[in-house]
C-alpha cells in the first residue's frame, strides 16, 4: 500500500440533488420480472414491491455491459436505473432477447425525475432497513442505498413533474463523491466489458444471486466464485490529482503490465480525487501508480463494507 494520508472528514453536507447522469429503462408487461430474471445477475422472480435489486447485465463471457438499480413500481412494471451513457446500448441489447415474453422495454428517462438524497434528507423518508429496501412516498419510489461516511443515502424516483423531495440543495459533485465513498460501483461507458461482477465486489453488496436460474454469463460468474479463479477486487483509493475512468493502474516501477483499472472517480472535498479501482489482489500490498509506472501515486483506503468469504 502507498504512503498513508489523513482520513477524510465526514460528509460535510446533506440535502437533495437531481441525478442527470442516470437514465431509466421501463420493462412493462406480465412477464417483466420473469424476463429480467433470465437476463440479469439477480433474482427477479422473488422481487416484491418493498425491495430493489442491484444487478448486472453480462455478455456470454461474463463481462458487465451495464449495471442497474431495479425495482417494481407495480406487478407488471419494473424500472431499471443505469448510467445514461449506457442506456441506449443496454436497451437495444436487452430488447433482442424479449422474443415471446410479454414484456416491452422502453427508454423512460423522460417520464421520471431522479434525485439523490443524503443525510437528513434521506433519514426523513427512509424507514429502518437495509440497503436495497424500497418504500413508496406518494407516487415516488425511494430505494435505500449503501451509506457513505456514515450518512444514509437514497435514490428517489418519481413521475416527471412531481414535487421534488424535501431538503436543502446538494451539489452534484458532493453526491458523486458519496457514490464513490459508498463503495458501490456504477458501470459507465469507458469500462464496458472490463469486469466480471465480482471484480466490482457485486457478490458482496447484493448484486449477484448464486441460487437463481440461468442467465447470460452465469457459468463464468459461478466459476470465478467457486473455483478460486477470481484475481481482482475493487478497492477505495485516493489520488492527489485527477485521473480518468478506464485509466490503468500500475505497480510502482513496473511499466510492463497494469495491475488494475480505474472504475469510478469523484473530486474529494479536501482536495484530490477519490476513486474505485479494480485491482489484482496480489498487487494491493505494494506502491501503486495511476496511468503509468511513474504516474500519480495512489493510496488505498478501507472499504466501507466487508467482502464475503463464502456464499
Amino acid at each position: 500500500m502507498t504512503d498513508s494520508m489523513p482520513v477524510p472528514p465526514s460528509l460535510p453536507a446533506d440535502g437533495v440533488v437531481p441525478l442527470s447522469h442516470l437514465g431509466v429503462i421501463r420493462v412493462a408487461g406480465e412477464d417483466a420480472a420473469k424476463f429480467l430474471h433470465g437476463q440479469l445477475t439477480q433474482d427477479f422472480a422473488l422481487l416484491d414491491l418493498h425491495h430493489a435489486r442491484l444487478a448486472a447485465f453480462l455478455t456470454v463471457k461474463g463481462r458487465m455491459q451495464a449495471s442497474f438499480i431495479a425495482f417494481k413500481r407495480s406487478e407488471a412494471e419494473v424500472l431499471l436505473v443505469c448510467a445514461r451513457d449506457l442506456l441506449a446500448p443496454a436497451l437495444k441489447r436487452l430488447s433482442m432477447f424479449v422474443m415471446r415474453a410479454k414484456a416491452q422495454l422502453t427508454d423512460a428517462t423522460g417520464d421520471f425525475a431522479l434525485y439523490g438524497l443524503l443525510g437528513d434528507a434521506a433519514r426523513a423518508v427512509l424507514p429502518a432497513g437495509e440497503p436495497w429496501a424500497k418504500t413508496d412516498v406518494g407516487d415516488a419510489s425511494v430505494v435505500q442505498l449503501y451509506p457513505a461516511e456514515g450518512q444514509p443515502r437514497a435514490l428517489w424516483v418519481a413521475p416527471a413533474g412531481s414535487a421534488a423531495p424535501a431538503g436543502a440543495a446538494l451539489t452534484e459533485a458532493l453526491w458523486l463523491w458519496s457514490e464513490v465513498r459508498s463503495g458501490i460501483a456504477t458501470l459507465t461507458a469507458p469500462v464496458v466489458e472490463a469486469f466480471v461482477p465480482q471484480m466490482l465486489n457485486y457478490e458482496s453488496v447484493g448484486g449477484v444471486n448464486f441460487k437463481k436460474g440461468c442467465y447470460p454469463g452465469q457459468e463464468v460468474v459461478a466459476r470465478s466464485q467457486f473455483r478460486g479463479t477470481l484475481k481482482r477486487r475493487t478497492y477505495l483509493a485516493h489520488a492527489p490529482s485527477a485521473v480518468a475512468v478506464g485509466a490503468e493502474v500500475f505497480a510502482d516501477g513496473d511499466a510492463e503490465q497494469p495491475v488494475g483499472t480505474v472504475v469510478q472517480v469523484a473530486a474529494a472535498p479536501t482536495g484530490g480525487v477519490d476513486a474505485l479501482v479494480s485491482l489484482q489482489i496480489a498487487a494491493t500490498g505494494g506502491a501503486l501508480r495511476m496511468g503509468a509506472a511513474d504516474g500519480v501515486a495512489l493510496t488505498l483506503l478501507p472499504l466501507p463494507y466487508a467482502l464475503l468469504e463464502d456464499i
